[in-house]
């Protein structure tokens, strides 16, 4: 049967409704974390999310971020402050994650030999998935970057030690040296016990996981809390001595500074004077992530267990690797310059800096937490309400008149005057260790100069010293 012809003005209609759909195609769904099946033969029984930025350009960085125990792939999208970063500054993520049925707590198996060496198990199926973004998204090789948190930040260094061939980088958070655990009790053992290993030994162990290799290997950052009670504080040194060693670097810093958030940066500089390794450790800090949640350009992340609102590491991995590619804050305002301490009595402390153009105000941080109520609106401040003798750390950041923050200026430190006889500091015995106010003799912890007793040399253990002269050190509990 013929079909009934349709009157003009319906024909017209239709012509026009057509010419509509392709003058204006549905919008594009906007980037999201995504599970990718088929990546490879996937010996150790992950799963791959991948999340690929709106306008992702060929060429682009890679980079792998792994979650820790209990967690997953979306947990870890959601707080960490890498989805910020890859959208602003335009690279690819791949979360892998792991399923029950391998470990009960979701860990990756970061000390079973057969899912840490080249070629086998998880380690493979990591690297497998790294492949497929490269081939499919169109990552740079040489541009691949892995990171993660507890289980994924020992995952992160089994990574680096068998395939320093793929990785140009990595950020070990709360993790474990590579090789420490060859099994589940052994492996438990190392998040509180020390292994007593020399920089060669544990150098030895990454070398071993790529036999022959004669490449160079990738750069590492290590993040650890000092009160970190799940992964004791000293595996952070081990990894400074494993990859120090590594690189065939001093385990001296070339250089310490501070950060924000009570953060000690430790640099360890390879022939070219090019961090090799970097040790960041945050004070008071316990297990996790560190975030700063806002809206700054160094600011990053949302906090929730095992997500502590300190600094964003995540900025400053992603600027160390260089994917920022030179671009400006999102304020387009850069840090203050120029910021100095222009006095300071028993209880205050009086900054001044160089303007920024554009800023309509500027926020003061003390220690890593803002101070200022609301931004000043001139190039000084005086911060009031203080403790005498006592040190402390500050940062400035420039405000639009829409309220963003651009950048935080370098930190200056300022000690307020008075006091018994200098400054006071409580903290735990390993902290005050890593800061050079005591020392270590046969696990126990002396006061430096005084030489008094302090008791275990562990994180739980917390002290009050003053300093009473130049590196001279003396308890003073109750006092700080």
């Amino acid at each position: 049967m013929r079909r009934p012809l349709l009157p003009w003005s319906a024909i017209t209609l239709l012509a026009l409704l057509s010419a509509l759909v392709v003058a204006f195609p549905s919008p594009a769904r906007a980037a999201s974390l995504t599970q990718v099946t088929g990546f490879g033969s996937n010996p150790g029984n992950l799963s791959m999310y991948a999340y690929r930025p709106d306008g992702l350009p060929s060429g682009a960085p890679l980079v792998v971020a792994m979650h820790g125990c209990t967690q997953n792939a979306r947990d870890y999208f959601d707080h960490s402050g890498w989805s910020k970063y890859a959208d602003l500054w335009k690279f690819a993520l791949v979360l892998p994650e792991q399923k029950s049925a391998n470990n009960y707590n979701s860990c990756f198996n970061w000390f079973q030999t057969g899912d840490t060496a080249r070629g086998q198990g998880e380690a493979l199926s990591i690297k497998q998935m790294v492949d497929y973004a490269v081939a499919q998204y169109g990552s740079a090789p040489s541009r691949v970057y892995v990171t993660g948190l507890s289980a994924g930040g020992a995952m992160t260094a089994v990574m680096l030690a068998a395939y320093p061939d793929t990785f140009a980088g990595g950020a070990v958070m709360s993790g474990i040296a590579y090789g420490c655990g060859t099994d589940l009790t052994s492996g438990t053992l190392c998040l509180t016990s020390q292994k007593g290993y020399s920089p060669q030994q544990w150098g030895d162990k990454v070398r071993a996981a790529y036999p022959g290799y004669s490449g160079s290997y990738p750069r590492v950052s290590i993040w650890q809390g000092t009160s970190d009670t799940t992964v004791y504080p000293f595996n952070a040194d081990q990894l400074r001595d494993q990859w120090t060693n590594v690189w065939g670097v001093s385990q001296t810093a070339s250089r310490t500074s501070s950060l924000p958030g009570g953060t000690t940066l430790k640099e360890y500089d390879d022939s070219t004077g090019k961090p090799a390794v970097r040790l960041y450790t945050i004070s008071g800090m316990a297990h996790g992530l560190p975030v700063d949640p806002g809206s700054g350009a160094d600011q990053c992340g949302t906090t929730g267990q095992y997500y502590l609102d300190t600094i964003c590491s995540t900025y400053r991995i992603a600027e160390t690797w260089g994917l920022d590619g030179g671009q400006e804050p999102p304020t387009g305002l850069p840090a203050p310059t120029g910021l100095t301490v222009s006095g300071t009595t028993d209880t205050t402390v009086s900054l001044s800096w160089n303007a920024v153009s554009g800023a309509s105000g500027y926020n003061v941080y003390r220690d890593g937490t803002k101070v200022t109520a609301s931004p000043v609106t001139g190039t000084t401040h005086t911060d009031t309400g203080l403790t005498a003798g006592t040190g402390y750390s500050y940062a400035v950041a420039a405000v639009d008149s829409g309220g963003a923050e651009g950048g935080r200026s370098a930190t200056v430190s300022a000690t307020t005057t008075g006091g018994s006889s200098g400054q006071c500091v409580r903290a735990s015995n390993y902290a005050h260790t890593v800061a050079g106010r005591a020392y270590v003799q046969v696990g126990l912890t002396y006061a430096r100069g005084s030489g008094q007793a302090m008791g275990l040399w562990n994180v739980l253990t917390y002290h009050s010293l003053r300093e009473t002269g130049p590196d001279y050190w003396v308890l003073a509990d109750g006092e700080c």
